[in-house]
């Protein structure tokens, strides 16, 4: 019974916060593995790859490492860029690097070869669509940024410069620099650009998960949302 002339108490239960982190981990790590898996759906489609991993396709050619080796290889290179941008990571972060190319690796290593057109156009579709499904469960989390994302919030914070004109300058080079290495640029690259923002705003309101408690210690302040669905 509540005490006169107070309203009763509306605060969560002890439980609450345990079942939104429990949830918020879940979206985190299904998230980060559906996206290694959309992404090895993209290679065996082979009808062109998202920006960044063109380039990673192309560095996995020249030194003979895995794709998902090398995505986290580049992954953790582009983590010590956040030092001098003064970015601030998070378990999302450094999940990021562990999770997604391990996944794609193994995804990569049981998805058999597909020739036909027929075949590798659905896979492209499916691929995009669950890479966007992906985005929006990992991001949602809030549990801090990935690498290359935190990298163009960084810059756009450090400069002034529009995420969209950041975001286009760095895409433009990894795509150029991974197509020179043999990275696979196509359709698929095309697609994957122009659909990845809606697709990504959609499941990230779809996901949508409790806020994270102020000044919690596994979340990156300044979340992707600009870098990756409002570019």
């Amino acid at each position: 019974m509540s005490t006169p002339g107070r309203p009763a108490s509306t605060t969560s239960s002890p439980a609450a916060t345990p079942r939104r982190l429990g949830r918020r981990l879940l979206q985190l790590y299904a998230g980060l593995a559906l996206y290694g898996f959309s992404e090895a759906l993209l290679v065996q489609a082979g009808l062109g790859l998202g920006p960044w991993n063109v380039l990673h396709q192309g560095l996995a050619g020249l030194t003979g490492l895995s794709m998902g080796l090398v995505l986290t290889i580049v992954g953790a290179a582009v983590l010590l860029l956040w030092i001098p941008l003064r970015q601030r990571p998070g378990l999302g972060t450094v999940s990021n690097v562990l999770v997604i190319g391990f996944t794609m690796d193994a995804a990569l290593a049981v998805l058999p070869d597909v020739r036909s057109l027929a075949v590798r156009i659905p896979i492209l579709l499916a691929g995009v669509v669950l890479n966007g499904v992906a985005t929006g469960l990992y991001i949602s989390a809030a549990f801090g940024p990935g690498p290359r994302d935190g990298l163009m919030t960084g810059l756009h914070r450090r400069t002034g410069r529009s995420v969209r004109l950041i975001r286009t300058a760095v895409e433009v080079t990894v795509v150029v620099t991974g197509f020179a290495l043999g990275g696979t640029v196509g359709v698929g690259t095309l697609l994957y650009a122009l659909s990845i923002g809606p697709l990504a705003q959609f499941f990230l309101r779809a996901f949508a998960a409790p806020s994270a408690p102020e000044r919690s210690a596994v979340v990156a302040t300044g979340q992707p949302e600009r870098a990756i669905l409002r570019p």
